[in-house]
């Protein structure tokens, strides 16, 4: 039985290690406090470098001006102004398109490179069919990172 009571006892280099920083209670909550400040604060600097990032801060292209005119053989011609923080292939603005309200594309302008040196910026599309009736056309702009987005023109046709 005498043997049995040495196998109990525990050496005190054991105990030492059971007695490390780690087992602390003040040190176990500055531990949690530095896992729970981490796990709050990555994601918002996640965030806030993605916010910043040359590709985000382009944001979406706007229509910021539209001229439309009826072309002697019935098509029309729209020259189209575009603004967008154009930062390179990665993020243009690359086309613009005409609408009618319900949604059908009656045409649209592909833009073939970035316009980082030419702000805002404007191109033309003739041969435009518009439908007889139609009366008004939604002109709307898309880049290569939003898609469709940003301010679009409402234009009505002058007959």
């Amino acid at each position: 039985m005498a043997e049995r009571k040495n196998l109990m006892v525990r050496s005190p280099r054991k105990r030492a290690s059971r007695t490390t920083h780690n087992s602390c209670p003040a040190s176990r909550r500055r531990h949690r406090f530095a896992a729970l400040a981490l796990a709050l604060w990555l994601p918002t600097a996640a965030a806030a470098v993605l916010a910043l990032s040359p590709r985000a801060a382009a944001g979406e292209a706007d229509v910021v001006a539209v001229e439309a005119a009826r072309q002697s053989d019935g098509t029309w011609r729209f020259s189209v102004t575009l603004r967008h923080d154009d930062t390179g292939w990665e993020h243009y603005a690359d086309r613009w398109q005409v609408e009618i309200p319900e949604g059908r594309v009656l045409g649209t302008r592909v833009l073939l490179h970035p316009h980082e040196a030419e702000q805002p910026f404007t191109r033309a599309l003739g041969g435009v069919i518009v439908p007889p009736g139609v009366t008004e056309v939604i002109v709307r702009a898309h880049d290569s990172v939003h898609g469709d987005g940003g301010q679009v023109m409402r234009v009505t046709l002058p007959r």
